[in-house]
């Protein structure tokens, strides 16, 4: 049996201003789908809701320093003076606290005025955008079915003119899996530092929905659902694990301690017992929730599900919400329920069967939650295991890990 201790982290809940409103319909997207939700089109969240969300949030931390994440939908088509609204009711409850903001966008509607009010508030944001133009474009589109690679590119040099600090995260798709080395070398040649690479598994049912939810991906959090199948785009999983060993293979050479890349830096902080930093490589979840336009509060922002909502914030606190009996076993859940096959790998203690959305597939006893990525994940543990033996071996006698990129070209290991 895992503990999920839930004073153990900080109460992390992200904020849904526009709900999932957005000015683009990417293909994968499963933010869109949760319009059929609610049956209130205008999915905008008032200021009453917005200073009743902020007081609670900063009541129910119990560090210092708290960070407010702000999530879509597209955050940006509600206009700045909502953000500085908010600003100004951070300090007002902050009591001395420090308060961060971050900001997920897909960087098209980005101006000078936004990126000066960033700047200014120190908002880190995170930039969607799928790698170089063909990659990018082939699944996110418009509304009218136009690219949109050059409004979010005109967006990055917008942050970059203003020196905002941003970090991008890139899907990862049956399309541009298949190039690695030319993904990640555009990261670098656009100057980003922070990389998140998230692959994209997402099915679809067969047959017609029964509820308000209109289905495609309804099926990713219903783990005994057969009757559902892989969505076009979704990354198959042994080129998922070809594709992060040919770019770490890149990254370890020449990177290490230049350029963060997520699952890497989350790998190495499990190879030596530490918090990986990101839920889905931690032994338990649960301590990250999401709340919507409207209040509701559910378990996670990939299991917005009508059996995941935790409750109302007008109902409730974000606290009893957060650390209820519903909440603490949604968290152990991710360890409780790994099937045999999981918990007989001598790789376990590296991803803990990553997220528990992607589990649907069978494990070699037949046993049922096995994640569909398994084997591209376990190709690239067994792939960088000395690597991250080297790496931890120099955390532990307090030098860089980056020594790395000298003990390989002084040894010239195969890679």
């Amino acid at each position: 049996m895992s503990t999920f201790a839930p004073f153990a982290r900080p109460l992390y809940v992200m904020l849904k201003p526009v709900g999932s409103k957005c000015n683009l319909n990417c293909d994968y997207c499963y933010y869109l789908e949760k319009e059929n939700l609610y049956n209130n089109r205008n999915q905008v969240m008032s200021e009453n809701l917005l200073e009743r969300f902020i007081k609670q949030y900063i009541d129910s931390q119990t560090m210092p320093d708290i960070m407010f994440t702000w999530h879509g939908g597209e955050t940006l088509m509600r206009p700045i003076s909502f953000y500085k609204k908010a600003i100004e009711l951070q300090k007002k409850y902050a009591n001395g606290r420090n308060i961060d903001n971050s900001i997920q966008t897909n960087g098209t509607l980005l101006n000078d005025d936004w990126c000066k009010f960033f700047k200014e508030n120190n908002f880190l944001v995170g930039i969607s955008i799928d790698g170089p133009k063909d990659f990018h474009d082939e699944y996110r589109r418009d509304k009218m079915g136009r690219p949109s690679f050059h409004r979010v590119m005109k967006g990055i040099e917008l942050l970059k003119k203003h020196g905002v600090e941003f970090n991008c995260m890139a899907v990862v798709n049956d399309y541009n899996v298949d190039y690695p080395l030319e993904f990640y070398n555009f990261f670098k040649d656009i100057d980003c530092k922070y990389i998140q690479f998230t692959p994209i598994v997402e099915r679809l049912r067969i047959q017609e929905p029964t509820e308000n939810i209109s289905l495609l991906k309804l099926a990713t959090a219903k783990e005994d659902d057969h009757e559902a199948e892989l969505a076009p785009f979704t990354v198959n999983a042994d080129k998922w694990g070809d594709f992060l060993c040919s770019i770490f293979d890149e990254w370890v050479k020449e990177d290490v301690g230049k350029i963060f890349v997520q699952i890497f830096d989350s790998t190495l902080a499990n190879w030596v017992g530490e918090n990986p930093g990101v839920c889905t490589m931690a032994k338990t979840c649960g301590h990250a929730g999401v709340m919507e336009f409207n209040g509701d509060v559910y378990s996670c922002d990939h299991f917005v599900f009508p059996e995941y909502k935790l409750g109302n914030i007008y109902d409730d606190t974000l606290t009893s919400m957060m650390y209820s009996n519903k909440q603490q076993t949604f968290g152990n859940d991710k360890f409780d329920k790994l099937p045999q096959q999981c918990r007989e790998c001598d790789v376990l203690f590296a991803c803990y069967g990553e997220c528990p959305k992607n589990r649907f597939i069978k494990d070699k006893y037949g046993n049922k939650g096995l994640n569909y990525l398994c084997k591209g994940y376990y190709k690239f543990f067994k792939h960088v295991m000395p690597y991250m033996d080297y790496m931890k071996n120099e955390l532990l006698a307090q030098r860089p890990p980056a020594n790395i990129m000298t003990w390989i070209k002084e040894n010239n290991p195969k890679t």
